[in-house]
């Protein structure tokens, strides 16, 4: 996928990516198994950051095979569904101190108060972390009530429509 058009399905996500705080987050073990973790965002308008204690073991996952998926949805019924699907390379950098788009995520989801006592406490118990920024190199954006739906899903609808 050309840079152009993911830029342009991320562009068409903003929304989604600037009040989103989790997506799920998919990457191959040290043992080459998949996982997918839930994980905290935060969208900086060029990048899609998460942050992780810098022991935690999929820095090293990471660190050895950087090739992830990520996802970010919203909605429970098919009206308000949207979902951006992410392909890409993950840049880790460790962080002394507390990396800043942690406790900017933070801030969306937390009042003052709650947000200066969250970071008082990630202060105290984080000396280092990883901050891990996604390269995209694929994207695609769904708003499923917009009608903006897999292709092979409009592809069903189309021909369901004809024979209906």
């Amino acid at each position: 996928m050309d840079r152009e058009r993911i830029a342009q399905e991320l562009a068409d996500a903003d929304e989604l990516l600037s009040r989103a705080s989790m997506a799920r987050l998919a990457y191959n073990g040290l043992d080459g198994l998949p996982r997918v973790v839930p994980i905290g965002i935060y969208w900086t308008g060029e990048e899609i950051v998460m942050s992780t204690a810098a022991t935690a073991p999929k820095v090293r996952a990471l660190t050895a095979r950087p090739e992830v998926a990520l996802t970010v949805d919203t909605g429970d019924s098919p009206g308000s569904a949207r979902s951006l699907s992410v392909r890409g390379v993950v840049h880790l950098t460790l962080v002394d101190g507390v990396v800043p788009e942690y406790l900017a995520a933070a801030r969306k989801n937390f009042d003052a108060a709650s947000a200066a006592e969250f970071e008082r406490n990630c202060r105290a118990m984080y000396d280092r972390m990883a901050r891990i920024a996604v390269e995209p190199r694929w994207a695609r954006f769904y708003d499923f009530g917009a009608g903006r739906v897999p292709r092979f899903l409009a592809e069903l609808a189309e021909r369901a429509q004809k024979s209906g």
